[in-house]
């Protein structure tokens, strides 16, 4: 990434040309019309009224705002990649405030009561104005931006890893996308599938998830910048401009969930559906059946993550489930009744070196009750799971 220092650069020029539609989901721009402060379909303003007032009241003292990065696009034109909101509260209160829109700061220069833009005496309009900002012209390749960015994204509002990407993968792919995964006034993706994603939509959450899904690994970082970056260079060459594959692969998953699982029940917004879609969605499934052992599951109080129930279904391995341990209680109870010693090999123990083990196995019909309790040395217990 190649650095260099803007200088000379005012407020003036900030507000010059100051433009914001993101109600229609259309972004901010300004400096002269050079300057993309929110692109399109980005996420709504973060900044409090107190943190931005401050941003004003820091102006006005002249004590530096601290640093700014903006990135230079191959025309010329400029991308805010940090100081967003410190750039949007200026403009929101002297460039609104010029159309009479603006918001009121207390404790404005010597001002007793808040006062807004035309409150303001034209000697401190004009130092307002006037004040210079600390701008780093930024240079460089996708992967360069991506690092930089993730460099400085530690002070203020930080923003999610999905903003960061799409900061600095831009292209027509992904303005499409938005349109559906995030456009501020009509989320589509939101409205369909919102019961069964637990994400911050405003934050590009529902985006990264679903991306996570179609490549199949929810955890690999890596894999969604590779898969961004891809994107962007196939779209930079009109090889693919819309994103109509990944909206229709979510569409795909939430119809499957929910032709599977028609009754909705708490904690299947924590499911990572889309990776069970990849591996069972060719099965055919009995849904009665499927409802049935559902009902049986979330019933059962031995079961403490509910969430876990629906990938059970389909592999049937109990660590989803999180079976309910044996309390302190009941371990307590079971070591007198078993008289201090292992229940197979009689040997007596402390009870912190005694292990509970049920007896009947839960899959079995075995409960985590006193009756089921069998408390067993290391070896012991080892050798009965073995030979379960």
């Amino acid at each position: 990434m190649r650095i260099s220092m803007k200088l000379n650069l005012k407020v003036a020029d900030i507000i010059e040309g100051y433009v914001d539609k993101s109600d229609d989901d259309e972004g901010i721009v300004g400096y002269h019309g050079d300057l993309d402060i929110r692109p399109k379909y980005q996420r709504n303003f973060v900044y409090s009224d107190e943190k931005r007032a401050a941003v004003i009241r820091t102006l006005a003292k002249g004590f530096p705002l601290g640093i700014m990065y903006w990135v230079k696009n191959d025309d010329g034109k400029y991308e805010i990649l940090d100081g967003q909101q410190r750039t949007i509260s200026i403009c929101q209160f002297i460039a609104d405030g010029m159309k009479g829109k603006g918001y009121s700061v207390a404790r404005l220069f010597h001002h007793e009561k808040p006062c807004c833009w035309s409150d303001l005496t034209p000697a401190e309009q004009r130092e307002l104005l006037s004040r210079e900002l600390l701008v780093y012209e930024c240079e460089g390749v996708d992967a360069e931006r991506l690092e930089w960015f993730n460099t400085i994204n530690i002070a203020g509002s930080e923003l999610s890893q999905q903003e960061i990407r799409n900061a600095n993968y831009p292209c027509a792919w992904l303005t499409h996308a938005r349109q559906f995964f995030s456009k501020t006034n009509k989320n589509l993706a939101r409205n369909i599938g919102k019961l069964y994603l637990s994400v911050d939509w405003n934050r590009q959450g529902g985006l990264e998830k679903v991306i996570k899904w179609y490549l199949g690994n929810p955890t690999d970082a890596n894999a969604i910048n590779n898969f961004m970056s891809d994107m962007k260079q196939r779209s930079d060459i009109g090889e693919v401009e819309e994103a109509t594959e990944l909206i229709d692969y979510y569409k795909a998953v939430i119809s499957w969930v929910q032709k599977l699982f028609p009754v909705w029940r708490e904690r299947m917004n924590k499911v990572e559906w889309g990776i069970l879609y990849n591996k069972y969605h060719e099965n055919t499934y009995d849904t009665a059946a499927l409802e049935h052992e559902v009902a049986r599951l979330y019933a059962d109080n031995d079961v403490t993550a509910k969430e876990g129930i629906y990938e059970y279904i389909f592999d049937h391995s109990e660590s989803h489930l999180h079976i309910r341990q044996f309390p302190p209680e009941i371990k307590t109870h079971v070591y007198e009744l078993q008289g201090q010693a292992c229940k197979d090999c009689g040997q007596h123990f402390p009870l912190a070196d005694l292990q509970a083990h049920h007896n009947i196995r839960w899959a079995d019909g075995g409960h985590t009750t006193v009756e089921n309790c069998v408390l067993l040395c290391r070896n012991c217990h080892g050798a009965r799971h073995r030979a379960e």
